[in-house]
């Protein structure tokens, strides 16, 4: 991203169980991401974690880092 100059980047990723509920290494990578883009001034606009509505207890599938505050 650095090297294209880019101004901003938004993360996603799966979880192979399906369901989206970070754990606790999760938050710690997203808020070492949010660190590293801000040093070269990219914004990290999100980090979301998809997963499969049956697997996530409020049925949405994905969990956003941004909607839930971390980032």
């Amino acid at each position: 991203a650095s090297r294209r100059r880019t101004a901003a980047i938004v993360c996603v990723r799966n979880h192979p169980s399906g369901a989206p509920a970070p754990s606790a290494a999760d938050v710690q990578v997203t808020r070492q991401m949010r660190d590293a883009a801000k040093a070269v001034d990219i914004e990290l606009l999100d980090h979301v974690i998809v997963g499969r509505e049956g697997a996530d207890p409020q049925g949405r599938g994905y969990y956003s880092f941004r909607e839930a505050g971390v980032i």
